[in-house]
């Protein structure tokens, strides 16, 4: 997949895996970080003894919510860049679901594939992907979604037949 593509690409490429992220390594640091960020601090988050004693995981594991946000990093990283986008927008999704848990110190990685996308007025594009971000040598992955997002681009760069 090239690295930028024409917004009169994007019907064409559905159906198609857009792109595939490098790994990111989901440390206790990162773990942490979110924790505060969002005050939820349970302990099979942020305490590695308590996590290892008293839990099912042998250890702490990612907060769901922070494996769903690495979606825009994963994004980022991986899908080409529309030249006529002048800003992206999350709309929403239509199904997320939390499949297994991520251990403090696995990677994990983001897989797009377009299903869907339509133009809306006359400056927006609005695309949905199916999103599954994968665990480093797991057979489940995190998480599996339904991401829509919205692109905007100056209604003067509208293809003719869209």
């Amino acid at each position: 997949m090239p690295r930028e593509i024409s917004l009169a690409d994007v019907p064409g490429l559905v159906g198609q895996v857009l792109g595939t992220s490098e790994w990111i390594t989901v440390d206790q640091q990162m773990i942490d970080t979110f924790a505060d960020a969002t005050l939820d601090h349970q302990f099979i988050h942020v305490d590695p003894d308590r996590a290892a004693a008293e839990s099912p995981f042998g250890g702490t594991i990612a907060h769901g919510f922070l494996t769903l946000s690495l979606l825009s990093a994963m994004n980022y990283d991986c899908l080409p860049k529309i030249r006529e986008q002048t800003m992206g927008l999350n709309y929403g999704f239509d199904k997320v679901r939390f499949m297994s848990p991520v251990r403090c110190g696995s990677r994990v990685r983001g897989q797009f594939t377009l299903t869907e996308c339509r133009f809306r007025g006359a400056g927006l594009l609005m695309t949905t992907y199916d999103v599954s971000v994968e665990i480093e040598n797991e057979k489940k992955p995190a998480l599996t979604a339904n991401w829509i997002t919205i692109v905007q681009f100056d209604p003067k760069d509208r293809p003719a037949d869209a």
